[in-house]
């Protein structure tokens, strides 16, 4: 950053372009899961939803509320999925846990809790068009995971090996991918 000096970085210059980057986000594995828009459908997290203006950061809010395609629906149901089931690692070992596994230690509530974001997956995978056989498979592991999460330590470790939600968006991803494409 030659040429440039504290003041310039720290001042809030409305004629500044903003920068051009774009968030690059990489999973575990090292593949790029995202990058440039957010698969959330913010729109991006340098680029076009969140600038720096005159009065400061703002949020434009036309493209945090567009309608998703379908493709970035499952990217967030997938994204979801991992959060919930294998985002982290048991330091020294291969196996994964998610948040799932952490709410689910809390007894009674966080089986609750786990169970009705599971829920709301099986219901966004339905608005995606996902037939009755598919959500019913999706209830069966939702049902499966909630039921044996309660009960106590044995129940926590079968709910963080059966991962539910990645079974549940891998059958929809499966199902979508048979589909021809509109």
């Amino acid at each position: 950053m030659t040429g440039m000096s504290n003041d310039d970085l720290f001042s809030r210059h409305p004629t500044r372009s903003r920068s051009s980057a774009r968030a690059k986000v990489i999973d575990q594995d090292g593949r790029e899961i995202y990058g440039g828009t957010d698969p959330f459908g913010a729109g991006g997290f340098g680029g076009e939803s969140f600038r720096h203006g005159p009065s400061g950061f703002a949020f434009d809010f036309s493209t945090a509320f567009r309608p998703l395609t379908r493709e970035e629906r499952l990217a967030r149901l997938e994204a979801i999925a991992r959060l919930l089931d294998v985002a982290f690692v048991v330091p020294g070992t291969n196996i994964r846990y998610g948040i799932d596994g952490l709410i689910g230690l809390v007894p009674v509530i966080g089986d609750i809790i786990t169970t009705a974001i599971s829920l709301w997956l099986v219901r966004e995978a339905r608005a995606l068009g996902a037939p009755w056989h598919i959500t019913a498979r999706m209830l069966g592991n939702v049902a499966f995971d909630g039921v044996i999460g309660l009960v106590p330590v044995v129940g926590d470790a079968v709910d963080v090996m059966f991962r539910a939600n990645i079974r549940n968006v891998r059958m929809l991803r499966r199902w979508l991918d048979k589909q021809p494409k509109v």
